[in-house]
């Protein structure tokens, strides 16, 4: 896939799941299904999620769990694909 094709679908994707202060625990499952339906999911970070750590080590450690690789971060928000 051309990389300005892959970057214009990572754009206009809306964020699927948001990560607040429960953790990452809770949505990983649904992450894990959501990529095995798409291609690209976009995850929100929000201020209580992230507490004292960043959002790319957040994402970092979702994509461990669900052996995935994050394809961009930008701000608070990560796409994870798979």
């Amino acid at each position: 896939m051309p990389e300005t094709s892959r970057e214009q679908r990572i754009h206009e994707l809306d964020a699927t799941l948001r990560v607040g202060k429960n953790g990452i625990e809770p949505v990983v499952d649904e992450l894990d299904t959501q990529l095995g339906d798409s291609q690209f999911v976009k995850v929100k970070f929000l201020r209580s999620a992230r507490g004292g750590t960043t959002t790319e080590e957040l994402a970092d450690e979702m994509a461990e769990q669900v052996s995935a690789s994050v394809a961009q971060v930008r701000g608070h928000t990560a796409v994870f694909e798979r």
